[in-house]
């Protein structure tokens, strides 16, 4: 092997060997920023973590919802309405989109008792979704 092959190897080898390190310590770095999402029968069947930071999400039981005395703390029931419900227990400000009936992704952990401690209360909106601001000009295109 001359000389100008040899070098042309060793860069290559070189570009791989430090793309496949690169590579692998980001994947290793993101690990604990990854949050996977898990329906509610998956949370119910007990195939969650416990006590690692999930997403999870369904729909807001009609009824369940119940404010403490502060006004922050608030505990409401999601459900996949096929039968898979489980408790979430929040401490903060809810999302104006956030009602019965509608649905909702919370950010959390589920603990050993089987209720979800969220940190986080992201609620959906259906696709005919109107911001206030533009329910004006919606309706006037809708006649």
């Amino acid at each position: 092997m001359n000389d100008l092959r040899r070098r042309r190897m060793l860069v290559l080898l070189f570009l791989f060997c430090g793309g496949s390190l690169t590579a692998t310590l980001a994947i290793f770095a993101l690990q604990s920023n990854i949050n996977h999402y898990y329906p509610p029968d998956e949370v119910v069947a007990g195939s969650v973590p416990i006590e690692h930071t999930i997403r999870a999400g369904g729909m807001v039981v009609i009824d369940s919802v119940v404010h403490d005395d502060t006004g922050l703390g608030v505990e409401f029931e999601l459900s996949d309405r096929k039968g898979s419900t489980f408790s979430v227990s929040y401490k903060g400000l809810l999302p104006s989109l956030f009602r019965e009936g509608q649905g909702a992704i919370v950010v959390g952990k589920l603990q050993s008792d089987g209720v979800f401690e969220a940190n986080q209360v992201m609620a959906k909106h259906d696709e005919n979704y109107v911001p206030p601001e533009l329910k004006e000009l919606h309706e006037i295109d809708d006649s």
